[in-house]
C-alpha cells in the first residue's frame, strides 16, 4: 500500500501501513507505559515472536492488541474498547516470550478489582460482541454530527467514534434525518440539529462503561475522555528548564574544536627536558653565503637546529632568496625544505617566547621587499598559477623545480598555521599530564598578523582573505582544466586547507564573546564567494565544497553557492538563517527548479572570476530576494510579528479574512515562513482553505518556496479542509497545482477527499482537476533538462544537510535531552514550547527537531519533485539516501516515546 506523504506516526522501523499487517494476528500498540527501557523490551519481544508494533500517540485501526499496565483514560484505550480489540497487560508479551509462542489472551485481559473477590473487565463486553459478529463496534448505527471547534480535539473524538463504527460528519449531511447524535463541546442552544438529541462528548465514555465508571474512577468532564493532545496548549507550561538545557547543549556544540591535528602532539614541549645545544658558531655560515657557497652554508645549518637555538634570520633569508632566483638544484631545495620543517618542529612559535614568533615573521617574507608574510605567500601562489603577479620579478617561464619550491613553501606555512590553530584548541583543553604547558596568545600569532590588520580583526572578510578566496577559486579552475599537471602541486587543496584553518581560527577567537559577529563574518564570506564565483561552473564549485575539511566553512560556502545557483537561474530562496527546516522546505523544492533549467546553462569552466569590489556590492543586492533597507516602514504590515492566543501570525489572520494585499506584503518580506504553524499546527494555507479565501490560496500557490500541500493536522490536509467546508473552487485549484497525489491522502479515518464528496458531479470535477494537474506536472517535472546542474546542486545540498547535522548536532535516538525535547513537541506545538525564549539558536534547534519528527512521520518528502526522485545519477541518488536516513532517524525518535 502506498503510504503517501503526511502519513500518521510510524513505528520503530516499519510503517504501520505494512501490507503484511493486515494478515498479522498480533499487531500491538502501547499506552501508559512510561519507563522507556520496559517499553523497549516489550517491542523487542513482540518482534521476536513475529508480531508487529505501531508507535505513535494516536489510535491506529490496524492494531489488534493494546498493551496497558492498568485502565487509562487515554485515546488508545477508549478506541480499542470501542473497536472490540484485545486490551492486555505487559505480562502477556513477556510470558508468551518465555513460552516461545503466543499464549491465550484471556488471563491477561485488563481488569479492575471491584472488591476482594470479584473483578470487572471493562473491554470484555464489547470485544465479545464484536468477535461474535453481533456488532461491528460499540457505536454501530450512530450517525454523529460532531460540533467540536478545536481541530485536534475534533480529530481525536472522530477517531474514537470511527473506531466504534460510527459515521461522523463535520458539517451537516445532505439528509438531516440521518443524524442520530449531535455531540458538541461546548453545548449551546444551537447545538441541536433537526431534533436530533445533543450530547456532551463525555457521552462517549458513558456509553462504553455505563455504571462501572464509578469503579473506574474516570473523571468524566468535557475535557475527557482522552488525554490532552499535542495542540491543546492553552495551559501554561514552564519550559525554562528545557530552554536552559538546550542552550547549554548549543553552547557546547558551538564551542568544540572543529579541526584537530594530532601530529602536533609530539612537537617539542619547552617545559619537558630535552638535550639542547648551548651555543653554535654561525659566523662561518654568513661567510659561506657571502662567497656564494650556498650548498655548504645550508649543510652547516641543517645539523645545527635545536630547541631554543636557531640560525640567524638573515642567513635563512639569503638562502630563500637564492632558491627564488631559479639557480638552485632540486637537491638544495629539498634540503632547505627539511631545514625549515626541522626548525618548526624544534621551535614551534605557538609554544615559545615571542622572540621565536618574531624570528619566523622575519624569515617568512620576501627577501627583497620585506613586506610581510602575506605578500610572500601571494607571490608563491601566483607563481604556481603562472599569473605573473608578484611583489618583484621572478624567473620565467615557470621552472618545474621552482614551482615545486613555491608549492612547498605554501605547504610549510600551512603547517605552521595549523599548529597555531592547534594551540588555540589545546589551550582550552590541556591534558592533565601537561598542565604546565603554556601557549602563545592568539592575538600575537602569525596567522592573525598575516590575514588581519589591527583594524580588520573584527571582520572575517579582510582584504587578505578576499584575495585568498580569489586565488583559491582560480586554482580550482586550473585544477579542473589541467588536472594532471596541477594535482602534483596540490595547490588547490593547500589553499582550501589554508582558508579552512584561518576561518576556524577567527571563529574560535570570537564566538565566546560575540556570536552575532561570527555569524555575520561567515555570512559575508559566503556572499563574497558567491559573487566572485558567479561565472564558474557549478560542477567545479560542487567539487570544491566536497574537498573542504572544515565543517563550518563547508556549511557556509555550500549554502552561499546553492543560493547563488538559484539566483543565477532566475529564482530566489529565502535569506533567513540556515536551518534544517529551511533546507527541507525551501532548498528541496528549489532543487526541482534547477533540474528544469535549460541544458548547458552556466556549465562552462568560465574565465577568471571578477575581482572588483563594486561588482560584489551590486550582485549581493541582486542575489538577495528582497533588500531590507528598501522596504520602508510604511510597507511593513502592522502587527507582523505578533502572535495571538492561538499562536496565529498576521499571515494566518490575513488568510482567514482573504486580505489579499496584506498577504502580498507579508510574502515579499525577507525571512517570511509561508508554512508557519499556529499552536494547533495549522498553516496559513490550511486557514485559507478552511475559510474559503480563494484569492489568498492562489497567491500562496504562486509563492516560492511553495507551501506544503500534503501537511496533515489531526488527519486533515488543506484539500480535506476545502472539501469538508464546501469550497470546491479551492479544492480544484489545489489539485490542478499538485495533481492526483493529493487524492491519495487519507484523513485520520482513512477517507480521501473523494470520499468526503457525496455528489457525483463534484467527484468528476475533482478528478478532472487532478488529471489537469498530473498533465501539467508530467510535462514539467518528469524529465531532467539539466543533469549536470542537478548533479552539482544535489552534491551541494547533500553536503549542506550532512554537514549541518554534524555542525549543529540534531537530536538523535537514545539521548535523554532529545527524548525530553521530542516528548515536549509531541504534546505541544513548537511555538508553545519556545514561547518567550530569547536565544534564536535554541529556537532553531527546536524547529530542527520538529522537522526531523515530521520526516519520521512521512511528511515533507513531497517537497522533492518527481524529476529529482526519478533521477538515477550518483549525487542525486546519494541525496535521496541522506533524506531517507533522516526519515529513519525521525522514526527512531518517535519510537522513544
Amino acid at each position: 500500500m502506498d503510504v503517501g506523504f503526511g502519513a500518521p506516526l510510524r513505528n520503530l522501523e516499519d510503517s504501520c501501513y505494512d501490507p503484511w499487517m493486515e494478515s498479522c494476528k498480533h499487531v500491538f500498540q502501547i499506552s501508559g507505559l512510561k519507563i522507556r527501557d520496559k517499553k523497549r523490551v516489550l517491542v523487542q519481544r513482540i518482534r521476536q515472536l513475529g508480531g508487529k508494533y505501531i508507535g505513535g500517540s494516536v489510535y491506529q485501526q490496524a492494531s489488534t492488541h493494546l498493551i496497558i499496565p492498568q485502565v487509562l483514560s487515554s485515546e488508545k484505550f477508549l478506541a480499542a474498547c470501542a473497536a472490540g480489540k484485545w486490551v492486555v497487560t505487559p505480562e502477556y508479551v513477556l510470558d508468551s516470550f518465555k513460552n516461545g509462542s503466543w499464549l491465550a489472551e484471556g488471563p491477561y485481559e485488563v481488569s479492575i478489582s471491584t472488591d476482594a473477590t470479584s473483578s470487572f473487565y471493562p473491554v470484555r463486553q464489547w470485544r465479545e460482541k464484536v468477535a461474535s459478529g453481533r456488532l461491528g463496534g460499540a457505536f454501530q448505527g450512530w450517525r454523529v454530527l460532531l460540533k467540536v471547534q478545536e481541530p485536534a480535539r475534533r480529530a481525536m473524538f472522530k477517531r474514537l467514534l470511527k473506531a466504534g463504527k460510527a459515521q461522523v460528519y463535520n458539517c451537516p449531511p445532505p439528509s438531516p434525518a440521518s443524524v442520530t447524535h449531535v455531540m458538541a463541546k461546548p453545548i449551546t442552544e444551537a447545538s441541536e440539529y433537526h431534533n436530533a438529541p445533543c450530547y456532551p462528548v463525555s457521552h462517549i465514555v458513558q456509553h462504553l462503561f455505563g455504571s462501572n465508571l464509578v469503579d473506574m474512577k474516570f473523571d468524566i468532564t468535557d475535557d475527557h475522555p482522552a488525554k490532552k493532545t499535542k495542540t491543546e496548549s492553552v495551559v501554561d507550561v514552564d519550559f525554562s528548564k528545557l530552554e536552559s538545557e538546550l542552550r547549554d547543549y548549543v553552547i557546547k556544540q558551538e564551542g568544540r574544536p572543529r579541526m584537530c591535528f594530532l601530529e602536533f602532539l609530539g612537537y617539542h614541549d619547552p617545559h619537558s627536558p630535552q638535550t639542547q645545544a648551548t651555543e653554535t658558531d654561525y659566523s662561518n655560515v654568513a661567510s659561506m653565503i657571502e662567497c656564494g657557497l650556498f650548498i655548504e652554508a645550508l649543510d652547516s645549518i641543517r645539523n645545527a637546529v635545536f630547541p631554543g637555538l636557531v640560525p640567524p634570520a638573515p642567513n635563512l633569508v639569503s638562502l630563500l632568496e637564492y632558491a627564488q632566483q631559479g639557480h638552485a638544484t632540486s637537491f638544495f631545495l629539498r634540503n632547505l625544505r627539511k631545514v625549515m620543517y626541522n626548525l618548526l618542529i624544534t621551535n614551534p612559535p605557538w609554544m615559545a617566547h615571542c622572540k621565536v614568533r618574531k624570528y619566523f615573521s622575519q624569515v617568512l617574507q620576501c627577501p627583497r621587499c620585506k613586506a610581510g608574510l602575506w605578500p610572500f605567500l601571494e607571490t608563491a601562489i601566483s607563481y604556481c598559477l603562472s599569473t605573473g603577479v608578484s611583489c618583484h620579478p621572478l624567473p620565467g617561464p615557470a621552472l618545474p623545480t621552482l614551482l615545486q619550491f613555491h608549492s612547498d613553501l605554501l605547504a610549510f606555512v600551512l603547517k605552521l598555521f595549523q599548529g597555531e590553530l592547534h594551540s588555540v584548541n589545546a589551550g582550552d583543553c590541556v591534558l592533565p599530564e601537561r598542565r604546565g604547558v603554556s601557549f602563545a596568545p592568539a592575538s600575537g600569532s602569525l596567522l592573525y598578523g598575516t590575514f588581519w590588520t589591527v583594524w580588520e580583526r573584527s571582520t572575517l572578510l579582510s582584504q587578505a582573505v578576499k584575495q585568498l578566496t580569489r586565488l583559491l577559486l582560480q586554482a580550482f579552475i586550473e585544477d579542473c582544466v589541467h588536472r594532471d599537471e596541477k594535482q602534483k602541486l596540490r595547490l588547490a587543496d593547500n589553499l582550501l586547507d589554508l582558508l579552512s584553518v584561518l576561518v576556524e581560527f577567527w571563529c574560535q577567537q570570537h564566538f565566546k564573546l560575540n556570536q552575532t559577529l561570527v555569524e555575520k563574518g561567515l555570512k559575508d564570506l559566503a556572499e563574497h564567494f558567491a559573487v566572485i564565483s558567479q561565472d564558474v561552473s557549478p560542477v567545479v564549485l560542487a567539487e570544491l565544497v566536497v574537498r573542504i575539511t572544515s565543517t563550518r566553512l563547508k556549511l557556509v560556502l555550500a549554502d552561499g553557492i546553492f543560493r547563488s545557483l538559484c539566483c543565477r537561474n532566475g529564482f530566489t530562496v529565502g535569506d533567513e538563517p540556515m536551518s534544517f527546516k529551511k533546507m527541507v522546505l525551501s532548498y528541496l523544492p528549489a532543487l526541482g527548479n534547477l533540474a528544469q533549467c535549460p541544458s548547458g546553462a552556466r556549465l562552462r569552466t568560465g574565465p577568471t572570476p571578477h575581482s572588483g569590489a563594486s561588482q560584489g556590492a551590486g550582485c549581493s543586492a541582486d542575489c538577495s530576494p528582497v533588500n531590507e533597507t528598501s522596504l520602508g516602514k510604511e510597507n511593513v504590515p502592522k502587527g507582523l510579528n505578533r502572535f495571538n492566543a492561538a499562536g496565529e501570525t498576521l499571515l494566518h489572520r490575513a488568510c482567514k479574512r482573504n486580505q489579499v494585499e496584506t498577504v502580498l506584503q507579508i510574502l515579499v518580506l525577507p525571512g517570511t515562513d509561508i508554512n508557519v504553524k499556529d499552536h494547533a499546527g495549522w498553516t496559513p494555507l490550511h486557514e485559507a482553505c478552511n475559510h474559503g479565501s480563494a484569492a489568498c490560496v492562489e497567491i500562496l500557490l504562486q509563492h516560492r518556496p511553495v507551501p506544503i500541500l500534503d501537511n496533515l493536522v489531526g488527519g486533515v490536509s488543506p484539500l480535506h479542509d476545502a472539501v469538508l467546508n464546501g469550497h470546491m473552487d479551492i479544492a480544484k485549484m489545489l489539485l490542478e497545482h499538485a495533481g492526483s497525489v493529493l487524492l491519495q491522502q487519507t484523513d485520520g479515518n482513512g477517507h480521501t477527499a473523494l470520499d468526503l464528496t457525496s455528489e457525483t458531479t463534484q467527484r468528476e470535477e475533482l478528478l478532472h482537476s487532478a488529471h489537469v494537474g498530473d498533465s501539467a506536472l508530467r510535462n514539467f517535472s518528469t524529465e531532467v533538462l539539466n543533469v549536470p546542474l542537478l548533479e552539482a546542486a544535489s552534491s551541494l545540498l547533500a553536503n549542506l544537510i550532512f554537514t549541518y547535522r554534524r555542525e549543529q548536532g540534531l537530536p538523535h535516538h537514545g539521548d535523554n535531552l532529545s527524548i525530553t525535547l521530542v516528548r515536549a513537541l509531541e504534546t505541544y506545538s513548537p511555538q508553545k514550547v519556545t514561547s518567550g525564549w530569547t536565544d534564536r539558536r535554541v529556537v532553531r534547534l527546536v524547529e530542527d527537531a520538529e522537522t526531523l519528527l515530521e520526516l519520521g512521520r512521512g511528511g515533507y518528502l513531497g517537497q522533492v519533485s518527481q524529476a529529482v526522485r526519478e533521477c538515477k545519477e550518483e549525487n542525486t541518488l546519494f541525496l535521496m539516501e541522506i533524506l531517507e536516513d533522516f526519515k529513519y532517524r525521525g522514526e527512531m525518535l518517535l519510537a522513544d516515546l
